[in-house]
């Protein structure tokens, strides 16, 4: 089993508005939310990037209004050098029509988006020519990127009529690491199994839980922090980035409870919260020790 290491690159806080840097390795930077770029030898890929406040505009004076914690990290306007953004989901916080719109004024990305959902894409203003309709099971081939899809479960595995999932995750080879997002997902049959046979090095898992009030007030939930450590486990994946926290105050966990917890729960998993603005450098090894912390 490889062992991964997660450190601080020390690297100026988002440097996505020059172009990607052709060092080998894969380095990771937190957009916030579930949002994430990643970058190797070259090949610059950004996966559910929220950059505005469109939901603020959306939910102004609704139930909860969808007010950022923080403002947004970086203007995608200035962003540079994207290959390909993956969208998870069809959820704005995850594909945005104001971050779309807005990345491409200097990007001519791929786009990969549930097929289930490719009306939706292209209603957020995906280029039809540019969007890639991925369905569970599907191998996605792109420059620098290995892309398997898998299922996800936000709360259920929802499907259209042909029976494809709305909810997908991604894995990713880039950089010599094999990393999992799974978007907004909760456990579900056979999901440690597939995992498990897909080797993944790095999982990249929301922590922000769930409970009745969101779900019957049209807010499906994620893992928790314990499930989102057994699920590693269990897969044989042996280090954890937590997500999907700090942007809404209806749908978060305190970093502080959070990491209390991932302390408690954490067993072999090696396990990190990163910081908005902080650069990663993420590597694989065969080493018998580790560390996830930066």
């Amino acid at each position: 089993m490889n062992v991964v290491r997660v450190d601080a690159t020390g690297a100026s806080p988002y440097p996505l508005t020059s172009p990607p840097s052709a060092l080998p390795g894969l380095r990771l930077w937190w957009l916030g939310q579930a949002g994430f770029a990643l970058e190797a030898a070259g090949v610059r890929i950004l996966i559910d990037p929220y950059l505005s406040d469109s939901l603020a505009a959306k939910y102004r004076g609704a139930f909860f209004p969808h007010k950022r914690m923080h403002p947004v990290p970086i203007d995608p306007t200035a962003i540079r050098g994207v290959s390909a953004v993956l969208h998870t989901h069809a959820h704005t916080d995850h594909l945005d029509p104001w971050t779309v719109r807005d990345l491409l004024v200097r990007n001519s990305p791929s786009f990969v988006a549930p097929e289930a959902r490719r009306i939706v894409a292209i209603e957020r203003g995906v280029p039809e020519d540019s969007l890639i309709g991925a369905v569970a099971g599907d191998a996605i081939d792109l420059p620098g990127v290995a892309i398997q899809v898998v299922p996800a479960a936000h709360e259920t595995r929802e499907r259209d009529e042909a029976g494809r999932d709305a909810f997908l995750g991604y894995v990713l080879e880039l950089g010599g690491v094999r990393l999992y997002h799974s978007g907004d997902c909760v456990p579900y049959e056979g999901q440690a199994e597939l995992l498990r046979e897909l080797n993944v090095d790095l999982a990249l898992l929301p922590v922000n839980g769930r409970d009745a009030h969101r779900t019957e007030n049209g807010v499906p939930g994620n893992f928790t922090v314990e499930e989102a450590v057994a699920l590693c486990d269990a897969a044989g994946i042996p280090a954890l980035v937590g997500h999907h926290i700090g942007l809404f105050d209806f749908n978060t966990v305190g970093v502080d409870e959070a990491e209390q917890r991932l302390a408690r729960a954490g067993g072999s998993v090696r396990w990190m919260l990163p910081q908005l603005g902080a650069g990663y450098s993420v590597k694989a090894t065969d080493r018998e020790e580790s560390d996830v912390h930066a």
